[in-house]
């Protein structure tokens, strides 16, 4: 399973937290915050119960999540596959518009052949593809359009007869 982000903004800069303390904060197992201390997070001193500072806690945290931020320089969209940004096959990519002034940009990974997918306005999108050819998709007609269903006109046979 995937690793969950923490929040590290949960745990008060000011109070000491034990080991079962931090893990109820955070909703996560204690054997996590052992190994977060196994990772480099530094506890008080090496008494028993081991004791930790919140503003060490969410100092390792934020440097934590932001180490595993992967951001896409342009020309580039997230593969989730391949967990990096990864530019798109032959430089295709599709704009889907949602109104008029955004939409969804769809892709093909080079890579893997995945389809990725990223949220853009249209006024950005010169700028986050630079050299793609973009081509402009009609979006899908919602549900609110279409016709009414059928009825079911056996029911009222049954209670006639």
């Amino acid at each position: 399973m995937a690793a969950r982000r923490v929040n590290p903004r949960a745990v008060k800069l000011h109070r000491s937290y034990s080991v079962p303390e931090l893990a109820a904060c955070f909703g996560v197992h204690k054997n996590t915050v052992r190994h977060w201390q196994r990772d480099g997070l530094k506890p008080l001193d090496g008494g028993r119960p081991v004791l930790f500072q919140g503003a060490t806690v969410r100092a390792f945290l934020s440097t934590r999540n932001a180490s595993r931020k992967r951001p896409c320089s342009p020309g580039t969209l997230y593969c989730f596959r391949c967990r990096e940004p990864r530019p798109p096959a032959l430089g295709m990519v599709d704009f889907v518009s949602f109104n008029d002034k955004s939409g969804n940009i769809r892709a093909i990974c080079a890579t893997c052949e995945t389809v990725m997918h990223r949220r853009v306005s249209k006024t950005e999108l010169a700028s986050i593809l630079p050299g793609c050819d973009v081509q402009y998709v009609e979006a899908l007609r919602r549900l609110k359009g279409s016709s009414p269903p059928s009825l079911n006109c056996d029911l009222e046979r049954q209670a006639a007869a």
